[in-house]
């Protein structure tokens, strides 16, 4: 019997991607993170800035946790607070998903919706959620405390601790490589670090969205960004602190098209629902298995349920109108169905 809700946290299984695997003759293996509470990765790294926080004495008894976020990080942190007798306010990019907002609301945090401006600006969420922060610790009885989760290393840390060494083993150390896209940089570079002190020759990639700069930083040493992505919660325009010293071996840019259209096909065809960044992941583990000999083993991460981006990757209007893809579902079925009513 589990007594602690954060006992449910992470040991999320390994699941084979099937198609992927036999398009690539590669092993293609998928962390399904959205079986997390929080149903996202992002419970990992809330939990761990928690436990630290509150052995640091940073964060006390029934204080509030602030946080700038562009969704799963905040519901994390809401959740795993909640069972820890914590508030949150959460500062979130009015861009993001309703069904973010909403489950964010639903979970009781305050909610606080700024427009998306880039990190430049004095006014962007992460800064505008650091000011807010600093200014409730000094007016709230029990403080309040900012997870800043883009440079606060207990991210980077849970990935080492837990994540990593969980790949390891389910995979019974045959993993082979290891790719993810990148937000804060917590997850590739915590599990990047956990992996290669268990296999040191383990082959590391990274898959960036169009729109963000860490491709290019990573391929040519310059942050430089090209396009545009309807994704969330991944791209960076920066290197944050979670980001500092990483290294891999390859490199890779997708587009919202092939990851879409992935996302689909695993809907489909396996029954897994997963949002655009797991796509955007998927699409860089086919890239990545192209550079290792067939037989190999390739692990990337499903961060999120598909059902957290309906008002987006499932919305006929949306898609058309951006241009990418719809699901032939979506369409209208073929099918002629019978009246049987009496």
């Amino acid at each position: 019997m589990i007594t602690d809700f954060s006992n449910l946290v992470g040991n999320t299984p390994l699941i084979r991607l099937n198609k992927l695997s036999q398009l690539s003759g590669c092993e293609i293996l998928g962390k399904a993170e959205f079986l997390n509470p929080g149903s996202s990765v992002k419970d990992r790294a809330a939990l761990s800035i928690i436990n630290e926080a509150i052995l640091s004495g940073d964060l006390k008894p029934g204080g509030t946790i602030v946080e700038g976020t562009a969704g799963n990080t905040g519901i994390g942190l809401t959740l795993i607070g909640a069972s820890m007798g914590f508030s949150t306010v959460i500062v979130i990019p009015e861009t993001q998903t309703k069904e973010k907002k909403d489950a964010l609301k639903n979970s009781g945090a305050r909610l606080i919706e700024v427009p998306a401006v880039p990190y430049s600006n004095a006014n962007n969420y992460i800064k505008y959620s650091k000011r807010l922060a600093f200014e409730l610790n000094t007016k709230l009885p029990k403080g309040a405390f900012w997870a800043n989760q883009f440079d606060n290393l207990a991210n980077r840390r849970a990935h080492i601790a837990t994540t990593a060494p969980e790949i390891y083993q389910q995979s019974s150390g045959k993993v082979d490589a290891f790719i993810c896209s990148v937000g804060t940089g917590g997850t590739l570079s915590g599990v990047s670090e956990g992996l290669r002190a268990l296999k040191p020759h383990i082959k590391i990639g990274l898959v960036d969205p169009f729109g963000s700069a860490l491709h290019k930083y990573f391929t040519e040493g310059e942050l430089l960004s090209e396009g545009s992505s309807i994704s969330e919660g991944i791209g960076q325009g920066r290197i944050t602190e979670n980001l500092r010293d990483l290294s891999v071996d390859v490199s890779f840019r997708v587009s919202d098209h092939a990851a879409l259209n992935l996302i689909y096909d695993l809907l489909y065809e396996e029954g897994l629902s997963v949002g655009i960044s797991a796509g955007i992941n998927m699409a860089g583990a086919l890239e990545m298995a192209k550079t290792l000999k067939k037989g190999s083993t390739v692990v990337t991460i499903l961060c999120d349920h598909g059902m957290r981006y309906q008002s987006k990757i499932f919305n006929h209007d949306f898609l058309t109108d951006m241009g990418l893809p719809v699901p032939f579902w979506m369409n209208g079925s073929t099918m002629i169905m019978p009246d049987v009513s009496l």
